[in-house]
């Protein structure tokens, strides 16, 4: 029995004696939420496709429970995703024969061919105590040493449990154990792992965490979070962030420091080691050695916000995060649409506007342009022998998105979304991309 069906089974046991309990009954909310996704990835160099496009309909279901009466409150909240292919023929879902992963959007059969469609089911059973809320069974953290990816049809999803807690003044305490994770392009639970190791070989199903947040003015946050994925790394982090009125508008400033080192068998087994710059090693890989400082200064007066930021990836390893090749999602003030901006040696600048125009008149609609540019990066040959082909290499992403929500009416809540991106790089052996996604969204509140 797999822990989200164990979770269920003790929740219903219990919510049985107290089907009644007004709070369990009454604060309960469920709601289905729609969205029509098209992405289209061209690639402008090398060979190989020139494109992967996929589009889909998604559903996600959505119960939350309430809790019943007593010193302890009990709970369960359930989450159903279903992904529907509309287009992903004629080869371009990004999925070759036998593909680890699948396309860009859906799992793949075994021919290479996307699915006519996926779905999964995710149960949490729950309890609190005052301020302290335990969970276990599917969940989607989001914290600085792991992050639940949001950006394609469905989202990513976890298995494990977790224990929050607020009961000390201006301090919240998260911790936690995964054991699996689901991809967005996924309906399988599987194990977990980071990029430069074949998740299929050596991967791991113990990542544990911990951390908090403590206010120590109203404007002024610190952050300490550690997290350990067995046998690949550990990791530090440490944060700060402040908000500081300045004439009309506030200034905001937010500090990020991590250190990530190995553990077991990233030590010194090559079926677990990392990407980065380790010329000479008979893999071309090695074990985890990273430490990334980043800096990210936003201003916002009238609708408008202007910022920048700098980001140092330094030591001889990529910056490790949860990543089994599927697409995933990390902490770091650089995980943009297509890059993350992290590799070994990479030092990033950034510049960033966004505008909401509800200030002239026209609430729901926000647009907005991040530039990023990244050099000093050095990379390893991917076949033999495994040389350095790359030092101070450069790479630069513009992302631009438009968004509009519907305020009122009989259509309110219905979301269109236009992000578009463009990368380049001069990194050997490797394609530059543009990218396009089209997102209409709508949420129906069904409690």
């Amino acid at each position: 029995m797999n822990k989200s069906t164990l979770a269920l089974a003790v929740a219903v046991g219990v919510l049985a004696q107290q089907a009644g309990a007004a709070g369990f009954i009454e604060d309960s909310k469920a709601t289905l939420g729609l969205r029509n996704f098209y992405i289209n990835t061209d690639y402008r160099d090398g060979t190989g496709p020139n494109k992967n496009e996929e589009w889909g309909q998604g559903f996600d279901l959505r119960f939350i429970s309430g809790y019943t009466q007593g010193t302890v409150g009990f709970g369960v909240d359930a989450i159903g995703l279903l992904g529907v292919k509309l287009d992903s023929g004629g080869g371009t879902n990004g999925a070759a024969n036998n593909a680890a992963y699948g396309g860009t959007v859906f799992p793949s059969k075994s021919n290479g061919e996307a699915v006519d469609d996926f779905s999964s089911l995710g149960l949490t059973a729950k309890a609190k105590i005052s301020q302290t809320e335990l969970k276990l069974g599917t969940l989607q953290p989001k914290l600085p040493v792991i992050v639940t990816n949001d950006g394609r049809l469905l989202p990513q999803t976890w298995e494990g449990g977790q224990i929050t807690t607020g009961d000390i003044k201006d301090l919240t305490l998260v911790g936690g154990q995964i054991e699996h994770v689901k991809g967005r392009n996924s309906s399988n639970n599987e194990q977990m792992a980071i990029n430069g190791a074949n998740p299929r070989v050596a991967n791991s199903n113990k990542f544990i965490y911990a951390g908090g947040d403590y206010k120590i003015t109203k404007d002024l946050t610190a952050q300490y979070y550690y997290g350990n994925l067995e046998d690949f790394y550990k990791q530090h982090f440490l944060g700060l962030v402040h908000n500081w009125a300045i004439g009309p508008g506030v200034l905001k400033s937010d500090f990020r420091y991590f250190n990530s080192s190995d553990d077991g068998a990233n030590g010194h087994d090559p079926l677990y080691y990392s990407t980065g710059d380790y010329t000479g090693v008979a893999s071309g890989k090695g074990k985890v050695d990273n430490n990334l400082y980043s800096g990210l200064f936003l201003y916002t007066v009238a609708g408008h916000t202007f910022g920048g930021g700098y980001q140092v990836s330094n030591g001889s390893s990529d910056f490790p995060w949860l990543n089994q090749g599927d697409g995933s999602s990390n902490y770091t003030i650089t995980d943009s649409q297509i890059q993350k901006f992290g590799r070994a040696g990479e030092r990033t600048w950034q510049a960033r506007y966004s505008f909401d125009f509800a200030k002239v008149g026209v609430p729901g609609l926000t647009a907005g342009l991040v530039y990023l540019h990244g050099d000093n990066i050095d990379t390893v040959a991917a076949a033999r022998p495994f040389r350095q082909v790359a030092n101070g290499a450069s790479e630069w992403e513009r992302d631009l998105s438009v968004g509009y929500v519907v305020q009122s009416g009989a259509l309110k809540n219905l979301g269109f979304a236009w992000k578009n991106a463009t990368w380049r790089t001069d990194l050997p052996s490797t394609r530059s991309q543009d990218e396009n996604r089209l997102i209409l969204s709508y949420s129906i509140p069904l409690l």
